[in-house]
């Protein structure tokens, strides 16, 4: 069929590829998510923007998780992992919070809140994590110490230097925060 296609511009004396490219702009990418059914342009201020969005989720429940867990006198590895479940749960509740918003109902939005940031947040915190795993004496760091905040931002600004064009990658593909902006108008 795809061949059928091509052939028939062809034999109206248009190139193959001609019809494709001008419904599509000068460089043949889509415009929009839905236009003509394909996935949005993923800029890198588009990918930016939801990797900020991200980062502000990750980094409130990273800081809770910590403040939480050392106030409770948690080791490392509980605390860490408290941090991790909420950082996915106010980056996950920004999302939901917008497309609420948009006047989806609750299933459909966290269906959507799942599909636009899980992927983000993972990489997120297994970045960020990581970073805190292999600085010296970061994880012994209590909240009252410098290093404690400087080795947590120096990890999130890291873990968004790295999801940043993971999220390009899936905006460009149609997934991703590319769920998401099918609901803002």
């Amino acid at each position: 069929m795809k061949h059928e296609a091509h052939a028939g511009h062809t034999q109206h004396g248009t190139p193959p590829h001609a019809d494709h490219h001008a419904s599509h702009g000068t460089d043949g990418r889509a415009g929009h998510a839905g236009h003509h059914g394909h996935a949005p342009d993923a800029t890198w201020s588009m990918a930016a923007q939801a990797t900020l969005h991200c980062l502000t989720g990750c980094a409130i429940g990273e800081v809770l998780g910590m403040i939480a867990g050392t106030a409770l006198g948690w080791g490392n590895l509980p605390t860490t992992l408290l941090a991790v479940a909420l950082a996915f749960f106010f980056g996950y509740s920004l999302t939901l919070r917008g497309v609420l918003r948009a006047g989806v109902g609750f299933r459909t939005a966290f269906r959507v809140a799942l599909a636009a940031d899980t992927l983000s947040i993972a990489v997120m915190e297994l970045i960020d994590n990581g970073v805190i795993l292999v600085w010296p004496s970061a994880r012994d760091a209590m909240l009252g110490d410098a290093l404690f905040w400087a080795s947590l931002a120096v990890s999130l600004v890291v873990a968004f230097a790295v999801t940043t064009p993971v999220n390009k990658w899936t905006i460009g593909r149609g997934k991703g925060h590319a769920v998401v902006h099918r609901y803002h108008h």
